[in-house]
């Protein structure tokens, strides 16, 4: 009967006070150890056998017996890979505001020292010895890097060239950090993955080039040798304010990608008006489906070039 009454009492009182706040602040995600510390292992093991809680991962418990939540997904191989552990990579990047890039895997960042004994499912672990607070944000929960750190080591672990230099070209356009800013963070790591591709992606979009379709046109121009444009030129028409993608402005040839095809006839009227009125002004426009930029690279610099030697560009 005592100890029925305790258990009770515990039942009562187990969300209060510090406890309760950490239950709070980790989205009733816990570790075994702080359960431990804070009610007791007979309370904790009461709660687990009863299916009030569970097991989560490797010295992890929720408090709850329902499915995870998005957070709570997040703070399980969190908290499961210790101290110091951050989320980091897309998956950092994402809380932050990245838009655009699935990856249902949690990456973590954990001190370069540690050891893990087993694997965490659904997590990939990476390793750092730049774990400070230039690197780390201070406050934001869960724990994870800064929005610039986070992009440079998800176009670092990216699985292809093209999705690295996407993850950046994103990351600016998305208003999320300045490209000089994430040159700032890459400087600060002289051994970072496709260092050398990461450099110049940024100094094209310092240059004005941020959506990928861009960065192919710039890509493509260096390859066959052609001039280099100038990019996401402004230029206020009849409409108001627009972008052009690439200006040669001796040869008063314009270059436009189209990143997709437009199902809105509203968007497809405003681009051709837009064409229209380049006429008008005495420039020549090539517009290009990205799709043949990335398939026919060929064809689409044999234009280009046969375009600015007809104004002897």
């Amino acid at each position: 009967m005592g100890n029925r009454r305790r258990m009770a009492r515990i039942l009562r009182d187990d969300l209060a006070g510090e406890f309760a706040e950490l239950c709070d602040a980790q989205a009733g995600v816990v570790t075994v150890t702080s359960a431990f510390r804070y009610l007791g292992e007979s309370a904790v093991r009461w709660r687990l056998q009863r299916g009030r809680w569970r097991r989560a991962g490797p010295g992890v418990l929720v408090t709850q017996s329902g499915p995870l939540t998005e957070e709570q997904r997040l703070w399980v191989p969190l908290l499961a890979a210790g101290a110091g552990a951050v989320l980091a990579g897309l998956t950092a990047a994402r809380l932050d505001g990245l838009t655009g890039f699935e990856d249902p895997r949690v990456h973590l960042l954990i001190p370069a020292a540690r050891r893990m004994r087993q694997a965490l499912p659904g997590a990939v672990m990476h390793r750092s010895v730049l774990l400070g607070t230039a690197d780390v944000h201070p406050v934001r929960r869960p724990p994870r890097t800064r929005v610039g750190r986070s992009l440079v080591d998800a176009a670092a672990w990216a699985a292809t060239e093209r999705g690295a230099r996407a993850i950046l070209a994103a990351g600016v356009q998305q208003r999320l950090i300045r490209a000089a800013d994430l040159s700032g963070v890459v400087d600060h790591r002289p051994r970072v993955r496709r260092r050398a591709l990461i450099r110049a992606t940024l100094a094209d979009v310092a240059g004005g080039a941020e959506a990928l379709s861009e960065l192919d046109l710039c890509a493509l121009v260096r390859r066959f040798g052609l001039p280099e444009p100038d990019r996401q030129v402004e230029r206020r028409d009849g409409q108001g304010r627009r972008w052009l993608d690439a200006v040669w402005h001796q040869a008063r040839l314009v270059v436009e990608i189209d990143g997709r095809w437009h199902m809105d006839v509203r968007a497809w009227w405003a681009d051709m008006e837009r064409d229209n009125e380049l006429t008008v002004d005495g420039y020549r426009v090539c517009a290009f489906p990205r799709s043949v930029v990335l398939d026919t690279p060929e064809l689409v610099a044999m234009l280009i070039a046969r375009a600015l030697n007809r104004a002897g560009g």
